[in-house]
């Protein structure tokens, strides 16, 4: 049986590296979606509702009491 041989390392492999064109899109789509979500939890309800209905404030009402928004 032949034995085979790993070539000797240099040290740690580079951290690949993205380019901002990349990763740019991704970080403003969080961004906005962070934001939406924390406005629909946070805010939609009273004056600022942009929606009719206590639909959304029944679907986040405990996320409201667990993120630390009154509700009630």
């Amino acid at each position: 049986m032949a034995q085979s041989v790993a070539p000797p390392t240099t040290g740690p492999a580079a951290p690949a590296t993205l380019p901002i064109r990349t990763v740019l899109p991704w970080a403003v789509f969080g961004g906005l979606l962070m934001l939406v979500l924390l406005y629909f939890v946070g805010a939609e309800q009273g004056a600022t509702s942009l929606l009719s209905g206590t639909d959304v404030h029944e679907w986040v009402h405990d996320g409201r009491h667990l993120l630390g928004f009154p509700c009630h």
